[in-house]
């Protein structure tokens, strides 16, 4: 059974930096590409970053870009997601999801990751 589990969210300032965690278990992960969504009150689920299975591919959402990182350790079983300069519109849960089609899906079909984590809280006060 997949099982995703992630980490690392809380309660910072605007500007301020946190990375979260996503360790797997279940699947043969560095056969994934895994992806970070994120979801705010009220509002739609929306795709954050994306890469493929060896690292070397990423894509991310156009309101991210240039201040979110995602990584993985694939001798961990773990994808990362460091977020920089932070702000309110960050504000969300965020959950990590796992599936077997190419990094470029990613952003385009969500349908496509069939495995999904519980999420954890990333607030950012202004």
């Amino acid at each position: 059974q997949v099982q995703l589990v992630e980490s690392g969210g809380g309660l910072v300032q605007a500007e301020d930096s946190l990375r979260l965690s996503c360790a797997a278990s279940g699947l043969s992960f560095s056969s994934y590409t895994m992806g970070w969504f994120r979801q705010a009150p009220g509002k739609e689920r929306e795709f954050v970053a994306a890469i493929n299975w060896s690292g070397s591919n990423t894509i991310y959402a156009d309101s991210v870009k240039d201040r979110f990182t995602i990584s993985r350790d694939n001798a961990k079983n773990t994808v990362y997601l460091q977020m920089n300069s932070l702000k309110p519109e960050d504000t969300a849960v965020y959950y990590c999801a796992a599936h077997r089609f190419t990094y470029r899906r990613a952003r385009n079909y969500p349908e496509d990751f069939g495995s999904w984590g519980q999420g954890t809280q990333v607030t950012i006060s202004s």
